[in-house]
């Protein structure tokens, strides 16, 4: 799943105290409590560990979602079919329990929060519900504090040494990664408290921090599955030796431990049910629609065109499996060979391939064509996106690409875009009649859709309304709420019956 692009941030942002790694106790610490600053670092995590056991909140029924039909939901197979227990529902609000509010603490490696849009809608909707919301995430060029509260969701970064490109680099990268996050959840055990440890991956390693807390805190765990690691590091590195094994025991181990997971799409959930071997009524599919009220089209800007009378745009991670290259081969052909010299490409995002694609277009006199725009702030990506006439994902179809939902599709949806991409299986569920699909992996098929795009203004109408419908009525990020509670439910559920 690629990079987020919408964040609907708040300005509402408030720095905290840094007067110790821990820093001010509750204030309704006992005089043990108060004392745990001047303890060793031995007695202060065991003492941490100690007090953090579970406060299980009181669940009632109620008849207002029982037999509820959620919409858009999908099944694969009869195997599948999602059954919420009469006992999983819960009251309003959501977060309120018999002892007090539910607290859940989310760590994603990946991205910083709140640029993971997924992570931070599903943090805003918890916090909506009542819950006590905490966030452990890494720091990035954009997001340097340490600690800040924003939408009153407590969010701690911590530094990464690397951005890991090769196998080798992960296992510099993950363990510091991992180090990090177990001493800032004693930091937001201390401060605020949690019952939940909601983990996103990758990598498929947070679970064993997860594991730690469920063996000597009482906490449950929820795995939010975002990638399918072992397809990702064979798509990345073409080959199944020692370090894919690695990945899949980890991937294995993480739906040992995990008491519910959430997954992205019905494809990730039948790899929970079939790989994980996972109940497949402990498995919830929510996707990662954005909101509509964050997406919002806004008068085009002439100026993207660069002098040219169509424009086609893209947002993503600029690396390998995006395919960027196969993107620029369209571009020559187009240019080339379909002599078309009247279309702009503007590409948003950068990555780990950034300056590599950038030498490419130039070795391929291209530069004229191509913008570069980076990484911009949503202001300026609504106006990119928003002069398109057409938006591209030309990511490359790979066992990974093919089961995965990106984001980028359904934002271009939500602006009403037409969409060019290759033929793959959660694609073409998104988008349906919203894309045309090119023959895999194939830049002249690639190129030869987007001309027909361009060429075909009725064609391009259609697909904007059928998208912008689909998006509204089925994908976006409200349809997926009732979802992410019900796996919530279920998972206080299974603690309150154990």
């Amino acid at each position: 799943m690629d990079e987020a692009a919408f964040h609907c941030q708040s300005a509402d942002i408030t720095e905290r105290n840094r007067t110790s790694l821990f820093g001010p106790p509750p204030t309704s610490a006992t005089p043990a409590q108060l004392g745990t600053s001047m303890r060793s670092p031995i007695s202060v995590i065991t003492a941490g560990l100690r007090n953090m056991s579970l406060q299980a909140p009181g669940l009632r029924q109620t008849n207002r979602h029982q037999g509820a039909k959620v919409p858009g939901q999908v099944t694969l197979s009869d195997s599948s079919k999602l059954h919420v227990p009469p006992k999983a529902i819960s009251v309003a609000p959501v977060g309120k329990g018999a002892m007090g509010p539910r607290r859940v603490l989310i760590i994603v490696e990946n991205l910083p929060v709140p640029f993971d849009r997924r992570v931070w809608s599903i943090a805003k909707t918890l916090r909506s519900a009542d819950y006590v919301v905490s966030v452990i995430c890494p720091k990035a060029r954009e997001y340097t504090a340490s600690e800040e509260t924003i939408d009153g969701i407590h969010i701690y970064r911590h530094p990464l040494p690397i951005e890991a490109r090769g196998a080798a680099a992960y296992l510099i990268e993950y363990p510091v990664a991992l180090f990090w996050e177990f001493i800032l959840s004693l930091k937001v055990a201390w401060r605020h408290g949690f019952d939940i440890i909601h983990a996103c991956n990758p990598p498929d390693l947070i679970c064993l921090i997860a594991l730690i807390y469920k063996l000597f805190g009482r906490k449950r765990f929820l795995f939010d599955h975002h990638d399918v690691n072992p397809e990702l590091y064979e798509a990345k590195f073409g080959r199944r030796d020692f370090m894919w094994r690695l990945l899949l025991a980890a991937e294995r181990l993480t739906f040992w431990v995990a008491d519910v997971s959430i997954a992205t799409n019905d494809s990730y959930r039948q790899v929970a049910i079939e790989r994980g071997r996972m109940p497949s009524d402990r498995v919830f599919v929510v996707r990662s629609g954005p909101s509509v009220e964050c997406v919002k089209a806004v008068p085009p800007a002439p100026r993207w065109r660069n002098g040219r009378q169509y424009m086609v745009g893209y947002v993503g991670v600029i690396s390998q499996s995006e395919g960027l290259d196969l993107l620029l081969e369209s571009i020559d052909y187009i240019a080339r060979k379909r002599k078309r010299n009247d279309i702009q490409f503007v590409v948003v995002g950068r990555g780990p391939d950034l300056q590599s694609i950038v030498a490419l277009a130039e070795k391929m006199r291209l530069s004229d064509r191509v913008t570069f725009a980076g990484r911009v702030d949503d202001a300026t990506l609504f106006e990119i996106l928003s002069t398109a006439d057409v938006c591209v994902n030309p990511d490359r179809v790979t066992k990974m690409n093919d089961i995965s939902t990106m984001n980028k599709i359904m934002e271009y949806m939500a602006l009403g875009k037409p969409i060019v991409q290759f033929d793959v299986t959660e694609g073409r569920y998104s988008a349906q009649q919203a894309s045309l699909y090119a023959a895999p992996n194939d830049p002249i098929d690639f190129g030869d859709k987007i001309l027909e795009l361009i060429d075909d203004p009725d064609q391009r109408m259609r697909m904007s309304e059928f998208g912008r419908r689909r998006l509204q009525d089925v994908l976006a990020w409200h349809h997926q709420v009732p979802r992410l509670h019900q796996a919530y439910d279920k998972l206080f559920a299974l603690g309150s019956s154990q």
